[in-house]
């Protein structure tokens, strides 16, 4: 328990996240930065109202993840996700939107955002949130991601199906196998007993499937596995 007058001592094994928070609405960014500063393991090292800022700011401050906005004015949350994703050793993005349901919710996870909360989120929720985008893990499961794509965008059809399918094609059969896993929504200890592995060669296989399709995390690999019609509503 804190006593009273008696700073808190983060210990030096602490792993300190940098977060930058990107909002237009300015009660919004307060009260985000009151409830995520409140984390011991957590520094707010800017805000910004609107996605042209932040750029300069990644820049500036060296966030290692943006909670961002969807809906802001000049440039908006997707087209600053998309560009921020594009750099070399981006910062995680976590999407902060209104709608679970939204076409520019799936657009941002096609650019590498690694999730999505929504802001009536329990600020403890939100506070996990970062804490797993940070550490590497997406903060939506494939068949959350599924059931965005469905409401949003329908069967995968045409060029996206066709183009996902020639991706795919390029990954070994055990690599295939792993990301048909990935795109049910398994985590890497269900796919490790499901195909006889090891949990550390599964990562190994997920790490080189990024890697060969050029993609930024697991989100990424289920919606690509999505596109080309590979996992049905079941799982």
């Amino acid at each position: 328990m804190r006593r009273p007058g008696v700073a808190t001592v983060v210990p030096m094994t602490t792993t300190i996240i940098r977060l930058l928070i990107v909002d237009d609405d300015p009660l919004v960014r307060a009260g985000l930065t009151f409830m995520l500063g409140g984390a011991d393991d957590i520094e707010i090292v800017g805000e910004a109202s609107d996605g042209s800022e932040v750029d300069a700011l990644v820049r500036e401050r060296t966030p290692d993840v943006v909670l961002m906005d969807i809906r802001m004015p000049v440039m908006d949350g997707l087209t600053a996700t998309e560009k921020l994703r594009a750099r070399a050793e981006a910062p995680e993005v976590l999407v902060l939107t209104t709608f679970h349901a939204d076409e520019q919710v799936l657009r941002a996870m096609r650019a590498g955002a690694a999730g999505f909360v929504l802001k009536d989120t329990p600020p403890a929720e939100i506070v996990a949130a970062v804490r797993q985008v940070a550490a590497g893990e997406p903060v939506l499961s494939p068949a959350v991601t599924r059931q965005l794509m469905r409401h949003v965008a329908g069967a995968p059809t045409g060029v996206r199906k066709d183009t996902a399918t020639g991706r795919l094609a390029r990954l070994a059969e055990r690599e295939r196998e792993v990301a048909l896993g990935v795109g049910r929504g398994s985590s890497n200890a269900e796919i490790a007993a499901e195909l006889f592995m090891s949990v550390p060669t599964v990562k190994a296989h997920v790490s080189r499937i990024l890697a060969k399709l050029d993609l930024n995390n697991r989100v990424q690999i289920a919606l690509l596995v999505h596109d080309a019609d590979l996992v049905t509503d079941d799982g």
